[in-house]
C-alpha cells in the first residue's frame, strides 16, 4: 500500500471527509463539473454532495420525518437514467467503481501505470453476509458495488422528477455505495427494507441506517411497507446514529433485539411477521423459527 492510499484511510478515519464539507458541493458530482483549475491529482475521492441530514439525529428520529406515500410507476425507469455508470464525478482521475474498492478493499493490488487506481485485486470483510471474500479482476462473481438504495427503488420514491445531474449524484454517492457480495446484492435487485435485507442481521441496523440518511439527504419517500420494515428493524437499534459520510459504517459485534421478536421459544405467526420484524430468514433452533415455515425442511425458513 502505498503513501497515497495511506494518507487516504487516515483522512477518513479522522473525520477529514465529512459528508457535505464545502469540498464536496453539489458541482463536485455533476458530469460537467469544472476543477476551477485545481490540481487533479489533489482531489479527494469519496466525498458526497448531497445535503447533510440533521445533525446528530437517530435513524429512528430521521425515518419519522420522511414523507410515506405510494409506489410511483416504474415506467420510463432506465440504468442510463442516472448518468454514466461509475463516472469520475469527483474528478480525482479514478472512476467511482475504483474508488469504492479501493475504500472497501483491504490489501489491494492495483494496476501498474495507473496511479494506484484500478484495483486488480484484495480482499474484502463483507457486511451483508458477514464473510471474507478474495476479489480478483475480471472475475465477475464475487464482488459488486451496491447502490444501497437502489436506482430503480430510487426512480419510484422521486428521483422519476429530477434531471440527470442530480440523478448521476446519486448513483455516484459515496454514502450510497458499498463494495458487497456479488450473489447478495443480485438476490436484493431494485428491493428495499420491505423486500430484502442482509442475511448478517448483525448489520441491518447499519444498513438501514445508511437508506435512511440517503433517502433524507436525495429528498426521497418511504413507502408504508418500507416504513414499517426499518421501524422493526430500528426497534431493536433504537440509538442507531444516521452515517454522514461516504465510509462504511461497523457492523455491531452482537446482533441487537428485535423488539418485536417473539418471546422465547414462540415462533412468528407467519413468515410476514418475521420479514417485517427483520428476522428472516430463521434457522432452526433460533428463537422465532417454527417447521410450519420452513417448507422445504432445510432447516432455513423464510429465506
Amino acid at each position: 500500500m502505498n503513501l497515497r492510499t495511506t494518507a487516504l484511510r487516515t483522512a477518513l478515519l479522522a473525520g477529514a471527509l465529512l459528508f457535505g464539507t464545502a469540498a464536496c458541493g453539489p458541482a463536485a458530482l455533476s458530469p460537467t463539473a469544472s476543477t476551477g483549475g485545481a490540481d487533479e491529482s489533489q482531489a479527494s475521492p469519496l466525498t458526497s454532495s448531497a445535503a447533510p441530514a440533521p445533525g446528530g439525529q437517530t435513524a429512528l428520529a430521521v425515518l419519522a420525518t420522511l414523507p410515506v406515500k405510494g409506489r410511483a410507476p416504474q415506467t420510463g425507469y432506465d440504468r442510463d437514467q442516472f448518468g454514466q455508470a461509475w463516472a469520475d464525478v469527483d474528478r480525482n482521475g479514478c472512476d467511482t467503481r475504483n474508488d469504492v474498492l479501493r475504500r472497501d478493499l483491504t490489501g489491494e493490488v492495483y494496476k501498474p501505470g495507473t496511479a494506484d487506481c484500478v484495483v486488480l485485486s484484495g480482499s474484502l470483510a463483507d457486511p451483508y453476509t458477514a464473510t471474507t471474500i478474495s476479489f480478483e479482476r475480471g472475475d465477475g462473481t464475487s464482488v459488486d458495488i451496491d447502490h444501497v438504495v437502489a436506482l430503480g427503488d430510487a426512480w419510484q420514491t422521486g428521483a422519476f422528477a429530477w434531471d440527470v445531474s442530480k440523478r448521476t449524484a446519486l448513483a455516484n454517492d459515496p454514502l450510497n455505495l458499498l463494495a458487497v457480495d456479488y450473489s447478495a446484492n443480485r438476490q436484493k435487485g431494485d428491493g428495499d427494507a420491505a423486500t430484502w435485507l442482509p442475511s448478517n442481521r448483525g448489520y441491518r441496523c447499519s444498513y438501514v441506517a445508511r437508506q435512511l440518511a440517503v433517502k433524507a439527504a436525495y429528498g426521497l419517500w418511504v413507502t408504508p411497507a418500507e416504513h414499517d420494515a426499518i421501524n422493526a428493524v430500528l426497534a431493536g437499534c433504537p440509538h442507531e446514529p444516521l452515517p454522514t459520510a461516504g465510509t462504511p459504517a461497523p457492523a455491531p459485534e452482537s446482533v441487537p433485539a428485535s423488539a418485536a421478536a417473539p418471546a422465547p421459544g414462540a415462533p412468528y405467526e407467519n413468515c410476514t411477521a418475521a420479514r417485517a420484524a427483520g428476522a428472516a430468514p430463521l434457522h432452526r433452533g433460533e428463537p422465532g423459527y417454527s417447521p410450519a415455515m420452513d417448507g422445504d425442511g432445510d432447516g432455513t425458513a423464510c429465506e
